[in-house]
């Protein structure tokens, strides 16, 4: 009992001896950004440059946080062989005010550690080197490690989130569409089919894994018209896939699409209006929110662009609005020869859209009412003539072109029969003319190409250098 009694003792005894104190892990971000000087502290990261000097060392590290780089100043004993540029670092030591103007903190080291070297001979990103966006699309695997492309990662982030924010503010329901479908949504055919293995070796004549033959996901626009018909604003955000066999800087095989789906709505200007606030909303948000990592693209990648000026006068000005037919006579009166010729009934090609952004003063247009035969099946019928046109819209941006589309949706079962009909799609879409028949109301909706957007608002030329992994770049896709 007295044995006992003194182990307990001794346990309160050691229990009350002063404890070392646990360092606090932070973020390069949040040691940047620190109000206060800390005793104790630890920071994660991979080095950005090294400097040795006979009485100091001086270590940048970043960890993906920030833009900026977290100084580390450490006495030169510290130093080792393995400590380069681009080894992953674990630094304890104490945060203090730094006495540079361009950095609030800097990291005093008192243990470093190298969690991982880095053979700087054959690693292909060099210290202090600004390498341009075409060296490191060579390098899918590593590019992320690249300023432009950590700043790219942010922003994407960043822009994804007040997408996100945007919807659900607005009472917006979040719907994951399929992936894998057995609708072509666009009607054009450009679809990857979907196989097994075994499928792709046998005959054509055997039965598809789904009984019926699947594809990838061209737009998810259809699924969510299913399920506006229980829920008055839905939308959905993910990966869309288009077959087009084309290495061109506008097109990508996968990307990501931002559609949304509103019942309940006679017109077309209430779904322009959600485009309008979208769009505004994300870009201000991305430019609050990442100042520095877009103000990399502006004065570095893209300056000749003047994208942060033509973004500036895009948040303060109202949209513009002009119809399909408007569009065309503008075209037709311009001084300027295009290769492909305007006339009314044709598609407006890129070269059309960019002029009518010009014409209208750079600034973001709404093209309006198109022809009929132009558009998809489920976009509803103006009724009008002699030139018939669908409440179709199409929002067109200052160097870029169509950024998003969208419309009225045909809710009218007798029209959405008989175009079905015609176009011998009726047995096809039978659950979709069964959305028509059990309390169809008015609806519409849009999407948004979200590289375009990007691409957009940082001015970049090639859409290959928004995503986190060029596809095609590389001997093999990763």
């Amino acid at each position: 009992m007295l044995r006992a009694r003194g182990g307990w003792q001794a346990l309160r005894r050691c229990a009350s001896l002063p404890r070392a104190r646990r360092a606090v892990r932070l973020r390069v971000r949040e040691a940047l950004g620190a109000l206060e000087p800390a005793d104790a502290v630890q920071v994660q990261g991979w080095v950005r440059s090294v400097r040795s000097q006979k009485e100091v060392l001086f270590l940048h590290i970043n960890d993906g946080s920030s833009l900026e780089n977290l100084q580390v100043v450490a006495d030169p004993s510290l130093e080792n062989r393995d400590l380069t540029f681009g080894s992953a670092v674990e630094v304890q030591g104490k945060l203090v005010k730094s006495p540079h103007k361009m950095q609030n903190m800097e990291l005093k080291a008192e243990t470093i550690r190298v969690v991982g070297p880095c053979d700087t001979w054959s690693f292909p990103l060099k210290m202090k080197e600004r390498h341009p966006l075409e060296y490191v699309r060579q390098f899918p695997h590593l590019r992320c490690r690249n300023n432009t492309l950590g700043s790219l990662l942010r922003i994407r982030s960043e822009a994804t989130a007040a997408i996100h924010s945007f919807f659900q503010d607005n009472g917006y329901v979040h719907i994951h569409t399929p992936i894998i479908t057995s609708n072509d949504c666009e009607g054009a055919g450009e679809l990857f089919q979907i196989e097994t293995s075994n499928e792709a070796r046998e005959s054509a004549e055997k039965t598809h894994f789904f009984n019926v033959p699947a594809f990838l996901t061209v737009s998810g626009q259809l699924h969510l018209e299913v399920m506006s018909g229980a829920f008055t604003h839905v939308f959905t955000f993910g990966p869309t896939f288009r077959a087009e066999n084309s290495q061109s800087r506008r097109h990508l095989a996968e990307f990501y699409m931002v559609e949304a789906e509103l019942s309940f709505t006679e017109s077309l200007q209430d779904i322009m209006q959600v485009m309008e606030d979208l769009f505004k909303t994300a870009t201000s948000t991305v430019l609050s929110k990442c100042p520095c990592d877009v103000e990399l693209f502006h004065k570095y990648i893209a300056p000749a662009q003047k994208t942060k000026g033509r973004l500036e006068q895009m948040l303060k000005n109202k949209f513009v609005t002009i119809s399909y037919s408007e569009a065309v006579e503008i075209l037709r009166q311009a001084s300027q020869t295009f290769t492909f010729k305007p006339e009314w009934g044709c598609d407006l090609q890129t070269e059309h859209e960019k002029y009518l952004v010009k014409h209208c003063g750079e600034v973001p247009v709404f093209v309006i009412n198109y022809p009929y035969d132009l558009k998809p099946f489920y976009m509803r019928d103006n009724e009008d003539g002699p030139q018939h046109t669908v409440a179709a819209v199409d929002l067109l941006v200052p160097g870029i072109g169509e950024l998003c589309g969208g419309s009225l949706r045909e809710e009218r079962l007798p029209f959405l029969e008989s175009r079905l009909q015609r176009l011998g799609l009726a047995d096809a879409y039978q659950w979709y003319l069964d959305l028509r028949k059990f309390g169809s109301v008015p609806h519409g909706g849009f999407g948004m190409g979200f590289e375009r957007y990007l691409q957009y608002i940082l001015g970049v030329d090639n859409i290959k250098d928004v995503i986190p992994f060029p596809r095609f770049s590389h001997s093999c896709l990763l």
